[in-house]
């Protein structure tokens, strides 16, 4: 089944439709390479999807193992970029956990399972991935 389509009416823009929800999200270039800076770009997607993984397994593991639960968490993502060839270089997510009574064993389980998400273990070895946790 196909995930999503992605629509080129031009100046930079992509409007990509998830298929089954319907949802959209709109993509601009970066001003830093011609374009708008309107909207997320294809990069910013990547660096904001590796934090929003993270996010989302740490609340299945909260479910699943009946444990502190991981609602109001927030991440701060920064992307860094190289050149020569333009890429991600970088991405650097400050992951701010609520203010609860998480135990050693939580705080353990809950980074292993961000580190290990599956945006995490797709990205490429080269590419840096600076995960920081405030408790």
């Amino acid at each position: 089944m196909i995930t999503s389509t992605v629509k080129y009416p031009g100046e930079l823009r992509t409007e990509a439709v998830h298929v089954k929800s319907g949802n959209v999200i709109i993509t601009d270039a970066p001003t830093d390479n011609h374009g708008k800076g309107e909207a997320f770009s294809p990069t910013d997607l990547v660096a904001t999807a590796l934090a929003s993984c993270m996010i989302s397994v740490m609340g299945i593991v909260s479910m699943k193992e009946g444990i502190t639960t991981t609602d109001g968490a927030t991440a701060e993502v920064t992307k860094v970029m190289y050149a020569e060839p333009r890429r991600i270089g970088e991405i650097h997510v400050k992951m701010i956990m609520p203010k609860k009574d998480f135990t050693d064993k939580e705080k353990k389980m809950y980074e292993h399972a961000a580190h290990t998400c599956p945006v995490a273990k797709s990205l490429h070895p080269d590419l840096k991935q600076v995960i920081t946790f405030v408790w």
